[in-house]
């Protein structure tokens, strides 16, 4: 190592949390905040007003979309709506109001070359639903708003006189929670734009409708209270609540939903995504006695029965994508066999020298050639521990430099700048959530990530 890179380090070491770091080249892009969101009664949890970014296109690419759901979980409850509303996943009040741009949402021809033109906007995600409820609780001077549905018809109303109503091309996607509001609204978004070619692209969102370890529908109950809680049912697919009458609210499950959505449609999904391994597959209430845990935090720690049910999960995924994928020639995925989740916003798994490939084609290539007609794109992983590209978010054998620090029951969705966080961890010198989903491995992991990054780039 030379001089500068021991002086840089020394100083990173040193500075802790307050040293701020920008990396080259980052597009930092002003919210917006929808002023007339009042008379349509599209509001946050808190009732703020909704918000998003937009960073417009440019050339060829100026009457070209891309809407982008942000991702962040969800709350099913009124305890948790309630603490969520004071965050900056229930209220516009605690966001950022700068968003990084990067992957997908890169202004640069050679990190983002089909998409870096294009108008570029970032929904910000502060229902708790997935852009999906329409109600509202009310009990004395506690209020939530349940109006996802309305903060998408709100947000979409302020974009088509900035050019969304002349668009040729539209991409609709979203990242986790995110992912699954493209399921959501794909058909919709259509629809309000007759004129466009749309299609809708899921990253991370195809969660499954699956038994845990301990034979329960976890995931199946948790969805079903949010339904009823936040009032979505009347707002799901139509087709797809007829089909189900009996079980509407599985219609809030992708894998339900797809047959009955009309625009051609893109899964981006690690076949071993962490938050479904954490939250589906082992849920905290399935592994009480935490013969998990070790797996979890380690797959080296994983016992051939744990690996064989980590297979069987993988194996589920693409039984529930193949029927798709025979009968819809204009849709296409990219599973990778990936402890991952979210891959299509950051740089590093999106288009990068390193970035994770299935027969050597990167995520960001077998996008663009599904959406621009160039190559059909079905591309499918074969099953860890077989791929050496993958940036595991939890360690593997084959990890090296990529798996920079472990993480446990985490919901993934990111916490960087959530001021929710109520106390310091002394070892990293950041804040942390003390309850929910977002808990201090995933914070750890961030804080490491960004370190990385700094120190990569002031050495360079």
């Amino acid at each position: 190592m030379n001089i500068i890179a021991v002086t840089v380090l020394v100083i990173l070491l040193n500075c802790g949390s307050f040293c701020i770091c920008v990396p080259p080249q980052q597009l930092l892009v002003n919210m917006t905040v929808v002023r007339n969101a009042t008379a349509l009664g599209a509001f946050c949890l808190d009732g703020s007003l909704p918000a998003y970014h937009l960073h417009r296109g440019f050339g060829a690419g100026v009457r070209n979309w891309i809407l982008q759901f942000e991702g962040g979980g969800w709350c099913n409850d009124l305890k948790s709506c309630l603490e969520r509303a004071n965050t900056r996943r229930g209220s516009t009040k605690y966001m950022n109001k700068l968003a990084t741009f990067s992957g997908i949402l890169s202004n640069n021809a050679s990190l983002n070359p089909d998409f870096y033109n294009w108008n570029r906007v970032k929904l910000r995600y502060c229902d708790g639903a997935s852009f999906g409820g329409d109600a509202m609780f009310k009990n004395g001077t506690s209020i939530l708003y349940f109006r996802g549905q309305k903060i998408w018809e709100a947000i979409i109303q302020d974009l088509l006189p900035k050019g969304l109503g002349h668009a040729r091309q539209a991409l609709l996607s979203g990242c986790s929670a995110g992912g699954l509001s493209s399921f959501l609204h794909c058909d919709g978004l259509a629809k309000m734009l007759p004129n466009a070619t749309v299609k809708c692209l899921s990253d991370a969102g195809f969660f499954l409708d699956e038994k845990d370890v301990s034979l329960k529908y976890t995931m199946r109950s948790f969805y079903a209270k949010l339904v009823t809680l936040q009032g979505v049912e009347k707002n799901l697919n139509k087709k797809c609540t007829n089909f189900f009458s009996k079980n509407p609210e599985l219609c809030f499950f992708p894998q339900h939903a797809l047959k009955f959505i009309t625009p051609p449609f893109f899964i981006l999904n690690a076949a071993y995504d962490v938050f479904q391994f954490n939250h589906i597959l082992v849920p905290p209430s399935a592994d009480l006695l935490g013969q998990w845990k070790g797996c979890k935090n380690n797959t080296a720690q994983c016992n051939e029965k744990q690996i064989d049910t980590l297979q069987g999960f993988r194996q589920n995924m693409l039984l529930a994508l193949r029927s798709f994928s025979k009968n819809f020639s204009q849709w296409g995925m990219f599973i990778n066999s990936c402890f991952a989740h979210c891959q299509s916003e950051s740089q590093e798994t999106w288009l990068a020298v390193n970035s994770p490939r299935i027969h050597d084609v990167t995520i960001a290539k077998a996008v663009g050639d599904w959406y621009f007609n160039r190559n059909g794109t079905n591309e499918i992983d074969c099953p860890f521990p077989c791929d050496t590209t993958c940036h595991n978010l939890i360690p593997t054998a084959l990890d090296d430099r990529r798996f920079l620090s472990s993480i446990s029951e985490s919901d993934l969705d990111g916490c960087e700048d959530c001021l929710a966080r109520k106390h310091k961890d002394n070892k990293s010198g950041i804040n942390q959530p003390m309850h929910g989903l977002m808990v201090v491995g995933f914070a750890l992991f961030l804080d490491r990530i960004t370190f990385r990054d700094c120190y990569v780039s002031l050495i360079s």
